[in-house]
């Protein structure tokens, strides 16, 4: 069988060592072209030297020279920055494009994916938050195709396959309800980033276990599931569900639920993507039901994650809104992770910016990226005039 040749970006991230995993699992099935990452060199060159690919690239110009020291005299191209990270996304002879780099910063590459005819195993959520509009016709004029790696929208993804797209009913995004669905609300002011990085059930990035505490990430789902699954956003639910071995359930219009289960570990749906169409045999997130005890489900508090809400509003708005609210929740996130705003705060400083920007309906490229960045100069005032802490 001729290997799969991929090209991955964000590898050093916790998406990227996951992918990495399953490949090094599967030898033969793949040939890593290219590895890209933000700044993380000594972790790049280790998987340079274990998987070899033609090409590496840091976005970080400083990091990258030191890369290119490091590699010297290696039959390797070292590249750098966000340009020649998206050349990489359209290279050819290339199967399959995973893009796991956090934040706003994947969608130039995931445009670039798809108009080159790739298959993109895709993690980074926000691409399709901020870009969805594009993303239709693009994908209509070529081969690409997208495949979801978040957990949530993988479940979805493999249950739609029970069902035809007009027998749908809804969709059922299952949250964890993060570390702090039974903190006393009154107290949420004073959550620190420690405590808001220690995710009951999942190992994730700093910024992604941010959002999960907010239920950000929930609300960057929904609107995401809207352009994947092209769905009204009054179709797509979200339900509390502490334990995470649901990780999302389709309903059809004789009111079956077909779920996806298993005990979180994203290497299953980075397998799922990696290897669509075909099935092959793991045992990431194995269950055994002799040991499952209970599943429970609740319904989402909005007065304790009101983010969840702004999300859903932000969806039935689309056009520039969702990169409205993505960039500037990037902005507070980082600052509550600097200790510069509260917890409270973040979803605060993101109903500020959305409210401010004027929604182009139909947006081009430019108009998404004049709200990211109109969102983030406002969310930017907003902590620097916060008197937080």
């Amino acid at each position: 069988m001729t290997p799969r040749r991929i090209v991955l970006l964000g590898s050093t991230g916790s998406i990227g060592r996951s992918t990495l995993d399953v490949v090094r699992r599967h030898p033969g099935r793949f040939e890593v072209i290219a590895l890209a990452a933000h700044s993380n060199d000594e972790l790049l060159v280790e998987q340079y030297q274990q998987f070899r690919p033609e090409y590496v690239c840091l976005v970080d110009a400083n990091r990258s020279r030191l890369l290119a020291e490091r590699l010297k005299g290696k039959p390797v191209k070292v590249l750098s920055g966000e340009a020649e990270m998206i050349q990489l996304a359209g290279l050819a002879d290339v199967n399959l494009v995973v893009n796991a780099v956090v934040g706003a910063a994947g969608l130039r590459a995931s445009l670039a994916a798809v108009k080159s005819g790739k298959h993109l195993a895709l993690a980074n959520k926000e691409s399709l938050v901020t870009g969805g509009p594009l993303f239709g016709p693009l994908m209509k004029n070529n081969e690409g195709r997208i495949l979801p790696i978040d957990s949530e929208h993988s479940a979805i993804w493999q249950a739609l396959a029970c069902g035809k797209a007009d027998e749908v009913r809804s969709i059922i995004l299952t949250a964890s309800g993060g570390p702090f669905r039974n903190y006393p609300l009154d107290r949420f002011a004073e959550i620190t980033s420690k405590q808001a990085l220690a995710h009951p059930t999942w190992k994730m990035g700093p910024k992604i276990t941010i959002d999960s505490a907010t239920m950000v990430n929930k609300g960057l789902e929904i609107i995401e599931a809207t352009t994947l699954f092209s769905l009204p956003t009054e179709k797509v639910k979200v339900v509390i569900h502490p334990q995470s071995i649901i990780h999302s359930m389709v309903e059809f219009i004789d009111s079956s639920i077909i779920a996806q289960l298993s005990n979180p570990d994203m290497r299953l749906p980075i397998t799922y993507a990696l290897f669509w169409p075909e099935r092959v045999e793991s045992d990431y997130g194995q269950l055994d039901f002799d040991t499952l005890a209970l599943l429970t489900f609740e319904k989402p508090d909005f007065d304790r994650f009101p983010a969840l809400e702004l999300a859903y509003s932000v969806a039935k708005t689309g056009g520039t809104a969702p990169a409205a609210l993505n960039a500037a929740n990037e902005v507070a996130v980082d600052a509550f992770l600097k200790g510069s705003v509260r917890f409270t705060e973040i979803t605060d400083i993101i109903e500020d910016a959305v409210a401010k920007i004027p929604v182009v309906s139909d947006p081009k490229l430019d108009d998404i990226l004049q709200a990211d960045g109109q969102a983030r100069k406002i969310a930017g005032e907003r902590v620097g005039q916060s008197t937080c802490c």
